[in-house]
């Protein structure tokens, strides 16, 4: 197949364009703000970011399937020193009240009120404290962006030593339309036993471990 002096003619102005045309659209194509750079985070108080920070809770469902739930609009607190990433602290909390899952049933029933009048709800009640995590020591591995966290979680009523494997996921500057603040964020991981915390019913067809996976943007 032959191309005529027509075509040939179209060709070339295409290329002509596109090389005109691609480094704009390169320039104008924005970039991620934030890396895994530990050289981006300063020192300072952060703030929960509660748009972006979640607790993801997970158990076993009669041995056939695991289960999955959400805590949202957590608040608090993260200090840092990147010349000492050890004196971290960190102190959030997080309203029971708001647990999500794909069921509204089970939801329902999670913030149910007791049977009886001055009797012990199944799970958390229909109005159930916030849980609070406030932690006590923090071993770093700066190098590796990793951290054990050890602090007091404090949920329904019941405070127990909990330790979490967190890992650094990115820091950076946000858009200036979405306000410019300087952000920090983790992935965290930790198993407790709801037992431990008056939280028994059905173990074990439902498992007694749950695992906590945590999302946690910082932000100030």
């Amino acid at each position: 197949m032959s191309l005529s002096r027509k075509n040939l003619g179209f060709i070339a102005a295409a290329a002509a364009a596109l090389a005109v045309t691609a480094p704009l659209v390169a320039q104008q194509a924005p970039g991620k703000p934030g890396a895994r750079d530990a050289a981006r985070v300063t020192g300072g108080t952060y703030t929960v970011d509660n748009e972006h920070t979640l607790v993801r809770w997970k158990l076993d469902h009669l041995g056939i399937t695991p289960y999955l739930g959400l805590f949202g609009q957590i608040t608090g607190s993260l200090t840092l020193d990147p010349k000492n990433p050890n004196a971290a602290k960190v102190d959030v909390t997080i309203p029971v009240a708001k647990v999500t899952t794909a069921s509204p049933g089970l939801t329902a029933h999670l913030l149910k009120a007791p049977a009886a009048a001055g009797g012990k709800p199944d799970f958390f009640g229909p109005s159930p404290a916030d849980a609070r995590f406030v932690s006590t020591a923090v071993v770093a591995d700066a190098a590796a962006g990793t951290a054990k966290i050890t602090g007091n979680l404090t949920l329904n009523g019941v405070t127990k030593p909990v330790t979490l494997d967190a890992n650094f996921y990115g820091a950076g500057k946000a858009p200036a339309a979405q306000g410019g603040a300087e952000n920090v964020g983790f992935e965290g991981k930790a198993t407790i036993k709801r037992s431990d915390f008056g939280l028994g019913l059905a173990v074990p067809m439902v498992s007694d471990e749950v695992d906590l996976e945590i999302v946690a943007a910082f932000k100030k």
